[in-house]
């Protein structure tokens, strides 16, 4: 956790085929677990606020809040079956217009 003013920050990964498929993950929170939800197509660096899970502020006692960002984990070994399955997924994205480069 890193603490700014009554704000905590926290820098979690995430699977890729949960940041693409979307669903909920745990995370720790200064009180214990909480569950975050993160929709289909979430993308690292991508920041998603937790309200009151903060540090409490001493002159209006109102909660600060924890703000998670998500760090994509992109697998460093695949097995043969992930690889084949990853191959038909990039080529119907690109039948979809999904990667088109800057010079296509």
């Amino acid at each position: 956790f890193e603490r700014r003013d009554n704000d905590v920050y926290l820098e979690i990964p995430l699977s890729f085929s949960t940041a693409a498929l979307g669903g909920e993950i745990t995370v720790p929170t200064l009180t214990g677990k909480a569950t975050l939800t993160i929709p289909p197509g979430t993308q690292t660096d991508t920041v998603f606020r937790m309200k009151a899970k903060g540090l409490p502020d001493f002159e209006s006692h109102e909660m600060g809040d924890q703000l998670v960002r998500v760090i994509i984990q992109v697998p460093k070994h695949l097995s043969k079956k992930q690889v084949q399955l990853l191959r038909e997924f990039e080529h119907e994205s690109k039948d979809e217009g999904l990667f088109k480069g800057w010079f296509s």
